[in-house]
């Protein structure tokens, strides 16, 4: 079997699904994407695409190794997350091909059904009423997990308002939902090292799941800090890439919890060799995902076959796209706050080239989060 064609689809509201084919008509498919950027990550897919054209799709672990070493440059959030879908699609064949899903070719499942968080953000800064409201319809929904984001913008030095505001906001929360279901919060490293810990000092005594970036993934030493101050979990890894990257959070015991993102840390088995790692230093793994259907459906065969997994991120799009509706022939369902794990082979979905035209656009997105302080300046989002 050999590598025939690679063919890139723009699907709205902003992502890129990837279709490989091969010579005797087999295919799969990956999500090779950045948030927002889903057309230079297509440009990186298709000249990588260029280095496996007529290798054979089962050499995954060779081809990973000729995409991310075959320059003397490598590495970053493009070239990394074309190789990830690249990778996605690879497994998909193969898994197919095989008549196995992708969990079984790496050591079979740990679990029945994967467990599954929401966010509870329908607006920025949302009121506490509105927050509250969004939390319990997700837990009458069935789950028994959600993720809220940290308040936007927040000063380097903020004041003792900024603070007393936002943790009550997260009482509120807390007391609206119960302490039978975990909340945990996305700091997206809008916060400095000097503010992260007075936050975290104060949102403690309400049990967050895990604080998600802190600070800026960039300074570890700065998360190291911000870990050794409080006994929330730390959580990061969204913006890592490779197994590499990780390597220096574990262990210097930044985070807790990795969340590496199967559509930019390097695909399926870059994320099994991160959550291996992980467990040596008896840290849990929560793949990221605010993306669609197959980064998703990558993320559940992980999820399934790890033993050291938390809980999976999902977006919910009221259209349920993100689930595969009108993508997928039998999108994923989610029944009180869990996906059951498939047992069909590859990534486990079919899909339906005929209804994902509707989905397909030019790939044009203006990212829409730009933050400014009160004097104008830019705030990290």
């Amino acid at each position: 079997m050999k590598i025939t064609k690679l063919e890139t689809f723009h699907i709205r509201p902003r992502w890129l699904f990837l279709k490989i084919t091969t010579d005797e008509g087999m295919c799969g498919w990956g999500e090779p994407v950045i948030e927002g950027r889903s057309r230079i990550v297509e440009e990186a897919v298709h000249v990588l695409g260029e280095q496996i054209i007529g290798q054979d799709p089962f050499q995954i672990e060779h081809l990973w190794q000729l995409m991310y070493r075959g320059s003397f440059y490598r590495g970053g959030a493009i070239l990394c997350s074309a190789i990830s879908g690249i990778e996605q699609a690879l497994w998909d064949i193969k898994g197919k091909a095989l008549g196995v899903p992708v969990w079984q070719l790496l050591g079979g499942k740990c679990r029945d059904r994967i467990r599954m968080y929401a966010h509870i953000t329908p607006i920025e800064n949302p009121s506490p009423a509105i927050i509250c409201q969004a939390a319990k319809e997700k837990v009458a929904q069935g789950y028994d997990a959600l993720k809220t984001p940290m308040r936007v913008p927040v000063r380097h030095i903020d004041t003792m308002k900024t603070v007393i505001e936002y943790v009550d906001k997260f009482a509120a929360l807390r007391d609206a939902v119960g302490t039978d279901v975990d909340v945990a919060i996305d700091f997206h490293g809008r916060v400095s090292p000097a503010m992260a810990p007075i936050f975290c000092r104060e949102l403690e005594k309400y049990y967050p799941m895990f604080v998600e970036e802190p600070v800026l993934p960039e300074n570890v030493d700065s998360m190291v800090r911000v870990a050794r101050s409080t006994t929330i979990p730390i959580a990061t890894g969204e913006r890592l890439f490779t197994p590499w990257a990780f390597r220096e959070v574990l262990e210097k015991q930044a985070a807790q919890v990795l969340q590496p993102d199967l559509s930019h840390c390097g695909g399926i088995l870059s994320t099994y060799k991160i959550a291996s790692m992980a467990a040596n230093y008896y840290a849990s793994i929560a793949p990221h995902n605010p993306l669609g259907p197959i980064a998703l459906a990558s993320c559940l065969q992980i999820d399934t076959c790890i033993p050291n997994f938390t809980a999976q991120e999902n977006i919910r799009l009221e259209d349920g796209s993100d689930l595969g509706a009108g993508l997928f022939k039998e999108p994923f369902e989610i029944v009180k706050g869990y996906i059951q794990v498939s047992e069909k082979p590859g990534l486990g979905f079919e899909v339906d080239e005929d209804t994902m035209k509707e989905f397909i656009y030019d790939g044009k997105f203006t990212c829409p989060v730009v933050y400014y302080e009160d004097d104008n300046s830019l705030a990290d989002w």
